[in-house]
């Protein structure tokens, strides 16, 4: 009976309605990049210009900001160490803060314009993308200093982590997924994508071993994380910049600059169906998973041509 009634939950979940539920207003008109949720804290840290915002998740207020991170791009949070890192693109480095007071500890050199930034429990290390010196920088979150580098062969973007001592890293402009071990500081493997294209966003289904890959040419490919073979491929909407997979739901989800998202159900670790293409707004393409609350995060600015229109940037929050 138990299983019986956690499987009906968990269709209900699976095929629940998501929605607009609020418009978190943001002070400032400079652009933006990634966000991160950091469900324990309820604190939603944004990526705005050359500063972080931290909102409350739930309530949408801004409560402090961490200044100095010129070109920033995203934010990593090891909470076992109370220390989050965040990519600054314009200054080739990574600046270091305490997460409870928000306070700066340090700034790292790492490699040239640092993009995507995540940490992986596992191996205790954070891993910092470079995009324009095609490589990847680890840092250890006890001590704040660089471990070591990995060349890459490639532009990386996004990072996942298998949770068993590997992480694997779409290469931009190679059209390629790379599989590193952060502490022997090693590539491992190389794959292609063909034919998904210009490969942006990543997500993890660890207990499957299945890589999301989300792709440029309006295609999401699903990666064996083992052998390197493309099991499927499914249609997106334009310009995906982000993805997030939840285990619980078996949800799937990737952001689009079109003002879409696109959500699957993974039916098994080689089928997926289409579960809604939600309506967002135009430019809407970085996003942030909390799955204490089941809901998506998407910063936004109206804009006449190039230029963020004032008074308009702001986080969308969906649920159901």
């Amino acid at each position: 009976m138990k299983t019986l009634i956690g499987l009906m939950l968990l269709g209900m979940i699976g095929t629940a309605d998501y929605h607009l539920l609020a418009k978190y207003p943001v002070p400032g008109d400079d652009g933006w990049d990634y966000l991160t949720v950091d469900s324990a804290s309820r604190r939603l840290f944004v990526s705005h210009g050359t500063k972080v915002d931290v909102m409350d998740a739930d309530q949408g207020k801004v409560i402090g900001e961490i200044p100095g991170t010129r070109g920033v791009h995203g934010i990593a949070l090891a909470s076992d160490f109370n220390r989050g890192f965040i990519s600054c693109g314009q200054t080739n480095e990574v600046v270091i803060f305490e997460m409870r007071t928000l306070a700066i500890l340090n700034r790292v050199a790492v490699g040239k314009k640092p993009d995507a930034i995540i940490f992986d429990p596992t191996t205790k290390r954070i891993i910092v993308n470079n995009g324009d010196s095609n490589d990847s920088t680890m840092i250890d979150p006890a001590d704040g200093k660089v471990a070591g580098t990995i060349s890459l062969g490639g532009a990386p973007e996004f990072a996942a982590a298998d949770g068993k001592g590997k992480v694997f890293i779409n290469l931009e402009d190679k059209g390629e997924t790379v599989e590193i071990d952060p502490i022997a500081l090693k590539l491992e493997a190389r794959w292609s994508l063909k034919p998904c294209e210009t490969p942006t966003a990543l997500a993890m289904d660890t207990a499957t071993r299945r890589l999301f890959v989300g792709g440029r040419n309006k295609m999401m490919a699903v990666l064996n994380a083992d052998t390197g073979a493309i099991v499927t491929t499914m249609p997106i909407g334009e310009r995906v910049d982000a993805a997030a997979y939840e285990s619980s739901t078996q949800l799937l989800f990737f952001s689009n600059g079109d003002g879409t998202v696109d959500i699957f159900h993974e039916d098994s670790p080689d089928h997926y169906s289409v579960v809604k293409k939600l309506t967002t707004e135009l430019g809407a393409k970085t996003m942030a998973f909390d799955p204490q609350t089941h809901r998506i995060f998407l910063s936004v600015a109206q804009r006449d041509g190039r230029t963020i229109q004032p008074g308009t940037f702001h986080v969308l929050v969906y649920g159901y």
